[in-house]
């Protein structure tokens, strides 16, 4: 998880005529309080976005009959196994950056997050332009189809099907990407980023609260130990030019849309704390109660960590795990909430995986005393 935090500007050095070295120019940019406060409160308005949406959504999927909006179910072993194949991934990019060339490594993954990215944006903006699509417009069907082999033996190893509506959102998907490429723009970046964690918290499943618990609690010592233990959590997030991070210039009063002094804070302190909030959203409406506790007090609890986080940042004038402040938080407010409901027992027991599972045994056993 990238941590919230200003991307210094390196002093610049000059060499005069008689050899020796001599500072040119400022050491830093020296952010205003306006435009530090512009910053980190756009930050976490863009946080709340995926997160409030991405957990509606969530709760639409699990219920879709449509395979490809299939959400991927986390269980308690993959919980388990996260941090360490995070850490993995963490500290080999960390070697990566230290052994090849950065730019050549970057140009490898702008070209692979492009493609995602695109994919990333037009899945979200679907909802919105089958809206405003015009009626008079025919929306006209499409299939996609690879195979392998013929006759009987013939499989089937993609087969998508798409209708006008999904090639108009790829079509302005690919617009952006086109710009992300070329330009890496922060509002392209953001753009790809915010619908990377959308997608995240919409179609990643936890299957009960125990999972949950287990995934943020092993994140929570994984973020902790990467930032405050080694230099390698910042190294990575500085070097790594991909949308995997929101960003927000802190001197966008003084330079405009071309500012590039940067706030930024990792989609994983989005997505990891979302797909928990989107959990407990997908409780309250297991409940039939009409109320949404739960979610909503877990999202106030997400505001209250980052908004922690970001003022002992700017206190202490360090990079901090945000997993540090969030996951106390966005675990502890429901728990404490269940508790004083009477609900806690309830919580624990709520299982996706098992409620979707009955209905399937029950109607095959009955199909099975039929036929006999």
């Amino acid at each position: 998880m990238a941590e919230a935090e200003p991307v210094p500007e390196a002093a610049l050095n000059a060499t005069e005529s008689n050899g020796t070295e001599a500072l040119n120019a400022t050491a830093k940019f020296v952010a205003t309080p306006e435009g530090t406060a512009l910053a980190y409160g756009s930050l976490v308005f863009m946080a709340l976005l995926p997160i409030f949406f991405g957990a509606l959504r969530s709760v639409t999927c699990s219920k879709s009959k449509n395979s490809a909006d299939a959400p991927e179910t986390i269980t308690s072993r993959d919980a388990a196994r996260f941090p360490i194949i995070a850490s993995c991934t963490l500290f080999g990019l960390y070697l990566f950056f230290k052994v090849f060339s950065q730019e050549y490594i970057n140009l490898l993954l702008s070209v692979y997050f492009f493609a995602l990215g695109v994919l990333a944006l037009s899945h979200t903006m679907s909802p919105a332009v089958s809206r405003i699509f015009p009626v008079s417009l025919p929306n006209k069907q499409y299939q996609l189809l690879f195979t392998q082999g013929s006759g009987e033996s013939k499989e089937e190893i993609v087969n998508y099907e798409f209708d006008t509506k999904n090639l108009v959102c790829l079509l302005i998907s690919s617009v952006v990407g086109v710009w992300y490429l070329l330009k890496k723009h922060w509002i392209a970046n953001n753009l790809f980023g915010l619908a990377f964690a959308l997608n995240g918290v919409e179609l990643l499943h936890l299957n009960n609260v125990s999972t949950g618990c287990i995934l943020l609690g092993g994140l929570f010592v994984y973020d902790v130990f990467w930032v405050f233990g080694t230099n390698v959590m910042v190294t990575v997030a500085k070097s790594f030019e991909a949308p995997i991070k929101l960003v927000f210039p802190q001197d966008l009063l003084e330079k405009g849309l071309e500012a590039s002094n940067f706030a930024m804070l990792g989609l994983g302190d989005i997505v990891i704390p979302g797909i928990f909030i989107a959990l407990l959203l997908r409780f309250d409406v297991s409940l039939n109660k009409n109320s949404r506790t739960y979610f909503y007090t877990s999202f106030l609890a997400y505001i209250f960590g980052l908004g922690l986080t970001i003022f002992v940042m700017h206190t202490f004038k360090h990079a901090q795990p945000a997993l540090l402040y969030l996951v106390p938080a966005c675990v502890g407010f429901p728990v404490i909430v269940a508790l004083l409901k009477g609900e806690l027992t309830e919580m624990f027991r709520y299982e996706e995986s098992s409620e979707e599972a009955e209905p399937n045994e029950e109607s095959s056993e009955s199909e099975k005393k039929k036929d006999q």
